[in-house]
């Protein structure tokens, strides 16, 4: 390819609405363009990269035994009131009615589509297992569309489904599965993290996902990890165990005491001398339109997500002061679980209490010295609710947690029969009974795996491609295009190349050696070969994107040179 054909154009200024920096190189680097919120063109250069990364998940879930198919984007209402997920996925999911008034929706996810598939086309246990999976456009109308290809409202993505006889089955294809991805972005360049986390809308018993760990300044989500095992969690789904603290407020008595304007834990502490250890903190959330109130210990948090669990609810959401008032009649900043009449859901950390502080829904004032099923009774649904954090103790070994970044490209989900017992879609098995089909889900984000690895590989130049899914393995730069020998040197380079199975370009723009320099580094291919002034020595310079090694190679072995670097592990 070259470049004055090629369909891209850089930019040297920095988009005004890119907040990450994979938004940031892919725009500037003539990657992506915006159509709209969320809605992105890929132009040639990140064609390149999907069809590589597609490529590379294509080659190991067919070698783990998994067949391609592809379904339709366009999803009838009817499946998924089956599953009774048309009204619980919410407004992310993208409604649209056709002429006739037929309800349907674009696809975020296709487990209606291939459950309803699958229970029309086998019968049998002997047709099981059976893993089908596509690689396709997904749509999902995020409130706030932002990181580009992170999150957006249409992206690529690899969605597999497999269907088992019994729980051995599901096992055998979740850990068939597990391997295959860890190929997958071996492959692609990515050291990943198998972690676990919270099955969210898609549900079933358990999940993992496949995090790229980016340390502190980037990526989307919070990571735990042991320094001792190998336990690691998404933070919405992480367990801990709780360093001691001092959690007895150590009150002679209890009492009733006057806090005027103190509302906050820090105060509450300051005020009685205590450790925040020591207070009962009290929240109210609004879980499915209804208040429900939360007890935490005081210098611990809630972990939303495990509270919606720990409700079995749909949706939740903080309350505000006004909704307090409300619905509860109770007053902001003096909660406690004294004598309300609404759903109280208490975290592990609350047993542990004792004299302790706490609201008692009066203003200006708290109970000092309350003990449980004493003063006040202890809430009959106790759960992990709390945010696991840095300094925790691991849940499996003495080790202690610890917090990094990282950005999620791949999940597994064992379903279960989530899916084919609300969609009646049964096997016979070998004694003639009917059983619903034991199913597992399987998903990687294709676009956002190109965009991961921007965020774990660039510098302050540009983006530093692994070289298995870089849109080209090389670029030739003659300095002075309208120099012969330098052009048909240039030329004979990017020849040989080609004819070697070297993915290359020229840079054959009447350009300044600057421009191309800085265009070749902002894109990043992975290998840049100069034909320039040391062509009177017989000289070509070569030089690796990555550490920016420059190394001066006589002509000849120019091309031998390149193809050398592409098979290292250090480009």
């Amino acid at each position: 390819m070259r470049m004055t054909g090629l369909f891209f154009n850089t930019l040297r200024e920095t988009p005004a609405d890119a907040e990450t920096v994979s938004h940031q190189l892919l725009v500037r680097a003539g990657y992506v363009r915006k159509l709209t919120s969320g809605i992105y063109t890929y132009l040639p250069l990140m064609l390149r990269v999907i069809k590589k990364i597609s490529g590379i998940i294509r080659e190991e879930m067919d070698a783990a035994g998994a067949q391609e198919l592809l379904m339709p984007i366009l999803q009838p209402e009817e499946l998924w009131r089956e599953t009774g997920r048309w009204e619980v996925y919410g407004k992310e999911l993208m409604r649209i009615e056709d002429r006739h008034g037929r309800m349907g929706a674009l696809g975020p996810t296709h487990e209606e589509i291939i459950t309803a598939l699958v229970r029309d086309e086998i019968k049998s246990y002997r047709q099981l297992p059976i893993n089908l999976y596509q690689i396709q456009d997904k749509f999902r109308d995020e409130i706030r569309p932002r990181f580009g290809l992170l999150r957006g409202r249409e992206f690529l993505m690899k969605d597999a489904y497999s269907f088992d006889a019994d729980e051995a089955g599901l096992e055998e294809n979740y850990q068939k599965m597990a391997r295959a991805y860890t190929n997958i972005f071996n492959r692609c360049g990515l050291e990943t993290r198998m972690v676990r986390s919270d099955s969210g809308a898609i549900g079933g018993s358990v999940s993992h996902e496949f995090m790229v760990l980016t340390g502190t300044q980037s990526g989307e989500n919070d990571v735990l990890y042991c320094d001792s095992c190998d336990y690691a969690a998404n933070s919405n789904r992480a367990e801990s165990r709780m360093p001691p603290a001092d959690t007895n407020g150590k009150f002679p008595e209890a009492k009733e005491v006057d806090t005027p304007g103190i509302k906050s834990i820090e105060d509450l502490a300051g005020f009685f001398g205590i450790e925040q250890s020591a207070i009962c903190k009290s929240l109210i959330y609004i879980a499915d339109k209804k208040p429900v109130m939360a007890l935490i210990r005081g210098d611990r948090a809630i972990e939303e997500t495990k509270l919606k669990n720990a409700l079995g609810a749909d949706d939740i959401r903080i309350a505000g002061d006004a909704e307090i008032r409300e619905c509860t009649g109770l007053e902001p900043g003096f909660l406690g679980p004294a004598g309300v009449n609404i759903k109280i859901v208490g975290d592990e950390s609350i047993k542990e209490l004792e004299n302790f502080v706490t609201g008692i829904n009066k203003a200006d004032k708290h109970l000092s010295g309350a003990g449980w099923n004493r003063e006040i009774e202890l809430p009959e649904t106790i759960a992990d609710i709390r945010l696991a954090q840095p300094g925790d103790i691991c849940p499996e070994c003495p080790g202690k947690l610890e917090i990094t970044r990282g950005i999620e490209v791949g999940n597994i989900f064992k379903l279960g029969t989530k899916y084919s017992e609300k969609m009646k879609a049964n096997f016979t098995d070998e004694n003639g009974r009917e059983k619903p089909f034991i199913m597992g889900c399987y998903g990687i984000g294709v676009s956002r795996t190109a965009a991961a690895a921007i965020e774990r590989y660039h510098d302050k130049d540009g983006i530093l491609w692994p070289m298995a899914i870089a849109p080209y393995h090389a670029v030739v730069v003659p300095v002075n295009v309208s120099d012969e020998l330098q052009m048909s040197t240039a030329e004979k380079i990017y020849n040989d190349l080609l004819d070697s199975g070297i993915e290359t370009v020229i840079d054959d723009r009447d350009e300044r050696p600057g421009v191309k320099f800085k265009d070749a580094d902002l894109i990043g291919f992975p290998i840049r070969i100069t034909v320039g002034k040391t062509l009177a020595e017989g000289m070509v310079e070569v030089k690796s994107r990555v550490g920016g090694e420059v190394l001066k190679v006589p002509l000849e072995q120019a091309a031998a040179r390149v193809r050398e670097l592409k098979e290292s592990k250090n480009v």
